[in-house]
């Protein structure tokens, strides 16, 4: 039996979702109303608007996640999650509400402008959770040093020669450390113990993501990135879970547009002109290239961790991660003698890293048959 497909746009809060229908064909699109953000009443809309299969849903990305994605697909429906900085607008457009998202959202979909994103398994979302918090606590822990550190900058306090910051011996100083006014010693004895705290739950979560690493559902692929120089236990499992899966992408290039990492570009006739890199993506993991990508600044080695982190992986995988060693030295130290500052030349490394990393995350690593050869 032939259905007429009938395209519909969500607009999704916490607790109610505005509903829009637009048929086959070049009528407008028509609002259906709003309804609750439970079970039932989804249930209940789905009926209402028709048979499963002429059904096809789509709604933005945002904070309440990809719930409402599950109990869709859940039910045996198409639904689509877009991505909402693609979303086309019309210049001039000041009003926004539920409703007109909604509408706009069913339009679009029906005339193929939409962009979908990739929606993580629950297991990918934890992973990305996991490391996601840790982060965040990274950066709650370096506010935490830079207001003990300023606050002792404000009382004249300064740490002895040849002492560097955080190391033990820094640590010994400030247990030592005394103020003769009760509101100054409280204030320092909060500072410490608030940036302690950051530490403590740093080295759970760290404790946690090595775990996940080891014995996790993606492990496999996390312990193949860390062939990679530069790219140790938390740098892979942040790739992987942000990524999840590279078979998303069908070519290098996609995964190094997906993080931003290439050359804008505005081009017109016979002129050829490409700026600064796009930086659109995934933030994440355009930050955690660059980080990577400076180690390729020294001649190619291999050191006794890497060593370790490569060992029983097959012999494809270790040439791949060699020759980006060799290639992305290289690069940097070419594009140094043209005179390039140096945040450019890492960034085009980390670009170049990110082929490196697909290519060895799309390589088969049969261990056991690597053994038998």
């Amino acid at each position: 039996m032939h259905y007429n497909t009938k395209y519909v746009g969500l607009d999704v809060s916490k607790n109610k979702i505005a509903v829009a229908v637009a048929d086959e064909g070049r009528s407008s699109a028509r609002y259906v109303g709003k309804i609750d953000y439970t079970l039932e009443a989804i249930r209940k809309c789905i009926k209402k608007l028709g048979e499963p299969e002429q059904l096809h849903f789509c709604y933005e990305a945002g904070p309440t996640g990809y719930g409402l994605y599950r109990i869709l697909t859940g039910m045996d429906m198409t639904c689509e999650v877009v991505a909402p900085s693609l979303i086309p607008q019309k210049p001039g457009s000041r009003i926004k509400t539920d409703k007109r998202d909604a509408l706009n959202l069913a339009t679009l979909l029906r005339a193929g402008e939409l962009t979908p994103i990739y929606v993580p398994t629950e297991d990918d979302e934890a992973l990305r959770d996991l490391v996601r918090a840790r982060e965040d606590v990274k950066e709650d822990e370096l506010r935490a040093k830079h207001r003990l550190s300023k606050f002792l900058l404000r009382h004249d306090i300064k740490e002895p020669a040849g002492t560097k910051r955080w190391t033990l011996k820094y640590w010994e100083w400030l247990r030592q450390l005394t103020f003769s006014r009760a509101a100054s010693r409280v204030t320092f004895q909060e500072y410490v113990q608030q940036l302690r705290e950051y530490q403590h739950r740093l080295e759970r979560l760290e404790e946690t993501i090595k775990e996940e690493a080891e014995h996790g559902v993606h492990a496999p692929l996390i312990q193949k990135l860390m062939t990679l120089r530069g790219i140790a236990v938390l740098t892979a499992t942040s790739l992987v879970a942000e990524i999840s899966t590279f078979a998303r992408f069908v070519h290098p290039g996609g995964f190094m547009s997906y993080i931003g990492l290439v050359p804008s570009e505005g081009s017109s006739g016979d002129t050829r002109k490409q700026g600064a890199i796009t930086k659109t993506g995934n933030r994440h993991i355009r930050r955690q290239l660059i980080e990577a990508a400076w180690s390729y600044r020294h001649k190619p080695t291999i050191g006794r961790e890497l060593a370790k982190r490569q060992k029983g992986h097959s012999s494809n995988i270790l040439s791949i991660s060699w020759k980006a060693q060799h290639r992305l030295h290289k690069k940097y130290c070419r594009l140094m003698a043209r005179g390039k500052e140096s945040g450019k030349a890492i960034t085009a490394v980390a670009r170049e890293l990110a082929g490196f990393i697909w290519a060895i995350a799309r390589e088969p690593d049969d261990k056991k048959n690597e053994a038998m050869l």
